[in-house]
């Protein structure tokens, strides 16, 4: 309890660090495939409504976690684009394969602008998304749209729904830090593992995939 107030004192600063960071990582970088995205999100919430001013402070960090959401997909397309239709996967890779990344470049090539909008809710694809849309040569305006969109629909969505859980937990005095200690303790451990498998996974032999077809510019 003693280290559950010490978080809690610590203020939001802490929420909107481990927040910004995180989505950051998790829309622009390979080793977002790996952390704990959605289950931090929703910590978030949960814990800024323990916090005074917490209503003030989820929308504001709803508006944040947006804005970095839509950061990282841009610069993961650039890195994407830069790539070109090889991209780098991992011989018998757990997420970072050859078999997901044609997953994703069939996608895209199908569905375009819609694929784009709801991989945001979708963990490993969030994160290779930008990438090969980069690499096969999504029409960058329509990508921004769709990444906009899906960002509005995800990130705030989901620190509203732990916000708003939050609020009813705080009801009963004891339930709200048990569950935010539990949420924590299992983010840090998620986090932990989530880097080791990363480090697996980087250690791996590297094979070339092809990014797919080219997406149509009217997608």
């Amino acid at each position: 309890m003693n280290s559950l107030d010490s978080l809690q004192s610590a203020g939001p600063a802490v929420v909107w660090t481990a927040v910004l960071v995180m989505v950051f990582l998790e829309c622009a970088l390979i080793i977002g495939l790996f952390l704990p995205g959605d289950s931090l999100l929703l910590t978030a919430g949960i814990a800024l409504a323990a916090q005074p001013g917490g209503s003030t402070q989820i929308w504001a960090l709803s508006v944040g976690a947006m804005i970095a959401a839509v950061a990282g997909s841009q610069v993961g397309y650039v890195i994407g684009g830069r790539t070109g239709s090889r991209l780098v996967a991992r011989k018998n890779g757990r997420y970072l394969n050859a078999h997901n990344l044609e997953r994703v470049g069939k996608m895209l090539h199908r569905h375009g602008f819609l694929a784009v909008l709801v991989s945001r809710w979708i963990p490993w694809i969030r994160t290779l998304a930008p990438l090969v849309a980069g690499a096969a040569g999504m029409n960058h305006r329509r990508y921004t749209v769709a990444s906009v969109l899906g960002s509005v629909f995800w990130a705030p969505v989901i620190l509203l729904i732990g916000f708003y859980s939050g609020g009813f937990l705080e009801r009963v005095s004891w339930l709200l830090p048990t569950v935010i200690g539990t949420l924590v303790a299992g983010l840090i451990a998620g986090t932990v593992i989530g880097l080791r498998q990363y480090r697996l996974e980087m250690s791996r032999p590297v094979e070339r995939v092809c990014a797919g077809v080219e997406v149509p510019a009217s997608q």
